[in-house]
């Protein structure tokens, strides 16, 4: 499900060495190849919102750098001419493209395999072999899955080219693991974890990355399970949830204090989040409900009641393993990688270098049409990851109407210095795509 706050957007940076998964191969997969077994359960045409709009194709295409061609994920090759396209609702860059298959939550040595393993543990000591796992499902997903299967609303936010990766106007990037639910439970699946990599437009600072991953939990119950209880079948559900999930906090954070909050989401009710004091403040960990009917009876679970949760493993590795900035996990230097073995949790981060940052401020005049999460994709294009952050330092409304933003740039390499010449050679064609793309005015 969709538990994490939606804080979408996020792009670009130098292509990293391409993962084990990737293919060699030079040659392009036929479209009708990709379409047929990736596509095969897209029988369903979704409009976009009708305040949804797209930029040309042709504009994006001047910040591309090369990247292979064909890579493959859970034994489907995906060719990259079927994902960054020339379609007029297409918005993913060939850096997005490049992440695909590179798959972190499956690298055991690494943080967020580190930390995907130990959720594994403790559902296997605790429910034996009840939970399926799933961890290399395509991230290429119809609309209907991403959103209308898990009942987001037709003209939510989330729905908008500004917050998703769209491949064409009926196939998005995932944007959540809850992409998959529907598709599960209709195959008979009843106790489910599904982990993996997950898409969205956002902001730029420490903790906001265009790819994070994301870990879905999903139980049904049947009715003879709750009767046997006394409870309602809502009820019974809650109980249960709560019970799994303060078992796996104590599994990840020991002995912490926690608290349950009451919240909202479209896809549950009632819906949860559960918060720990830790480090000497209140931390919220995961999202979390009893899952609506409507989504249960239109996916062959009529008379059943089932609960289901969401992690953002990013978040809670930057927490346990001490990781200041979430560019580290995309990070090849060994200074990085050597730090983390597999199984053990919690191994505490040491900095290796702390390289001074270069700030750079842009001005201009804004329209009507201008988000701030279209001006970070620019700056990742162009910058990639070092970009460190975009801030909104100022803003005025003049006499006339106008209104002027001024952004601080923060440009920070974590393994080397730059020099003042590459720096501003970023900072020019920033403000060259900014006022072709955006079409603003730069002040």
């Amino acid at each position: 499900m969709i538990f994490q706050p939606r804080s979408f957007g996020l792009l670009s940076y130098p292509i990293i060495e391409v993962a084990a998964s990737l293919s060699q191969s030079t040659v392009c997969v036929p479209s009708t190849f990709f379409r047929r077994y990736v596509f095969r359960h897209y029988t369903v045409s979704v409009p976009l919102p009708s305040s949804t709009t797209f930029p040309t194709k042709k504009l994006q295409k001047n910040s591309r750098q090369p990247v292979m061609s064909v890579l493959e994920i859970g034994g489907t090759k995906i060719c990259k001419d079927d994902v960054v396209k020339d379609d007029p609702t297409n918005n993913v860059p060939d850096n997005i493209f490049s992440k695909l298959g590179l798959q972190l939550h499956r690298r055991d040595q690494h943080p967020i395999g580190i930390l995907k393993n130990a959720v594994y543990d403790y559902f296997n000591k605790n429910y034996s072999s009840e939970f399926t796992k799933f961890d290399d499902l395509c991230p290429i997903v119809s609309v209907k899955q991403n959103f209308d299967d898990v009942l987001v609303p037709a003209d939510h936010v989330s729905r908008s080219y500004n917050d998703t990766y769209y491949i064409d106007a009926q196939t998005v990037l995932r944007c959540h693991t809850s992409a998959h639910q529907a598709e599960l439970l209709r195959m008979g699946q009843t106790h489910f974890l599904v982990t993996g990599d997950v898409y969205r437009r956002d902001s730029i600072d420490s903790t906001h990355y265009p790819v994070f991953h994301q870990m879905e939990g999903f139980r049904v119950f049947t009715p003879d399970e709750w009767e046997q209880s006394g409870m309602d079948n809502t009820t019974y559900a809650a109980t249960e949830l709560k019970k799994c999930l303060e078992g796996l906090t104590r599994h990840l954070f020991g002995a912490v204090e926690m608290r349950w909050v009451d919240a909202y989401f479209p896809f549950t009710s009632p819906s949860f989040e559960l918060e720990i004091y830790f480090q000497e403040k209140w931390m919220e960990v995961l999202g979390c409900g009893v899952v609506e009917q409507e989504i249960l009876k239109k996916n062959g679970r009529v008379n059943n009641s089932a609960w289901a949760f969401g992690l953002g493993l990013e978040r809670l590795a930057m927490v346990l393993f001490d990781i200041p900035d979430i560019r580290l996990f995309w990070s090849n230097d060994e200074r990085f990688t050597s730090q983390f073995s597999g199984g053990q949790l919690g191994v505490k981060f040491k900095p290796f270098s702390k390289f001074p940052p270069c700030y750079k401020d842009m001005s201009f005049w804004i329209n009507d049409s201008f988000t701030e999460n279209n001006l970070c994709e620019i700056v990742r294009g162009v910058a990639g990851d070092l970009a460190e952050e975009v801030q909104l330092i100022d803003n005025f409304t003049n006499k006339k109407g106008m209104t002027s933003h001024c952004y601080r740039i923060a440009y920070r390499s974590m393994e080397r210095s730059l020099t003042d010449e590459e720096i501003n050679q970023l900072q020019w064609n920033v403000r060259e795509e900014v006022q072709s793309k955006l079409n603003v005015v730069l002040r």
